[in-house]
């Protein structure tokens, strides 16, 4: 294929040259061999290449002169045909074939044109949402560390603070201070524990030691303690072979599901349900809330749905969304056999 590649480097001026050159080679031998013989069809070879390398204007131009150059050949061997009424057909006829072949080939050039624009903008796309995805992590996690070395350890200073505030004013009697200090206290400790949990949905590092089923579970309770709604979570069989980049990407859609359902859907109930069988790994995020209005929910929704999307396809799996406004909302996502680790 050197060869070819080296060819297509070409200038037009260059190429169109040599298809000329070809043709002119094909018609010598066309009038050695006599009318007899019917080169008619090699000429199409150098006109397709020039229609394909060069364009379409440049095509028809080799066509005529290949068709010109055939019934040249045939006229110095004495083609019969040629001579008389039959000539009004023959000579449209070498003249519209070989032209022919140039239109051909300049459209099936465009069509593979637009095929490889089409390839290329759908890598380009693939990579847009590869960035937005390693992005959106490199955020999450970012976000989830600052919570947890930040936010969290301050306010477990102020906990301890407000705790050392309540002895104090215990000593001094004042029992009033004493249990407002005490609430506070506790007020901050549970703060402590609510921060811990959202870094810990923002940098799921516990999937890789508690695997896919415990991790989902922690989110489900995680969220019926932070949102106050009720959250379960159910699993079959073992998620233990299941690859770490699969793994990631169901919880990340578990989140996205269960954080469209509070925001958007004001859903009160959500189930989670996990089932690997036979190969295939189907997740499973149901609500009963309000559902996604077909007709403005994608543009409410829209980057956290093509997330999802994304996610379920570089897995090699599909994601479907059952909602209807007032019936809740099914997010359902699969992932075929070969996700998971042999």
């Amino acid at each position: 294929m050197n060869w070819a590649k080296r060819f297509a480097r070409q200038s037009r001026g260059a190429i169109l040259t040599e298809m000329v050159a070809a043709i002119l080679v094909i018609g010598v031998i066309d009038t050695a061999t006599g009318f007899q013989i019917r080169l008619l069809p090699f000429y199409a070879g150098p006109v397709f290449a020039a229609a394909w390398f060069c364009g379409r204007k440049e095509g028809l131009l080799v066509g005529a002169i290949a068709g010109l150059t055939s019934l040249t050949a045939d006229w110095i061997s004495a083609d019969p045909d040629l001579r008389g009424y039959i000539a009004i057909w023959e000579i449209p006829r070498h003249l519209i074939s070989c032209m022919s072949v140039a239109v051909i080939g300049s459209l099936l050039r465009a069509k593979s044109d637009m095929t490889a624009a089409r390839i290329a903008l759908l890598e380009h796309s693939q990579r847009l949402e590869r960035e937005i995805v390693q992005i959106s992590e490199e955020q999450q996690r970012r976000i989830g560390r600052d919570l947890h070395d930040g936010l969290c350890q301050s306010l477990a200073a102020m906990a301890c603070s407000a705790s050392s505030l309540k002895d104090d004013l215990q000593q001094l009697r004042a029992a009033k201070e004493a249990e407002a200090a005490e609430d506070l206290a506790n007020h901050l400790r549970e703060a402590v524990v609510q921060t811990r949990d959202l870094a810990h949905e923002l940098v799921p590092a516990h999937l890789d030691q508690l695997g896919l089923a415990l991790a989902l579970e922690s989110l489900a309770n995680s969220v019926s303690r932070l949102q106050g709604i009720t959250c379960t979570f159910e699993s079959r069989g073992s998620t233990a072979r299941l690859k770490d980049q699969l793994a990631g990407d169901f919880y990340r859609i578990a989140q996205e599901a269960i954080a469209n359902a509070t925001r958007h859907g004001k859903a009160k109930r959500i189930a989670i349900d996990l089932a690997v069988s036979s190969g295939l790994t189907t997740l499973r995020i149901e609500d009963d809330g309000i559902g996604i209005d077909q007709t403005n929910g994608g543009q409410k929704q829209g980057l956290g749905l093509n997330l999802m999307r994304y996610r379920a396809r570089q897995n090699g799996g599909d994601l479907r969304i059952n909602t209807a406004p007032g019936a809740g909302t099914t997010v359902l996502c699969t992932a075929r056999s070969d996700a998971v680790a042999a």
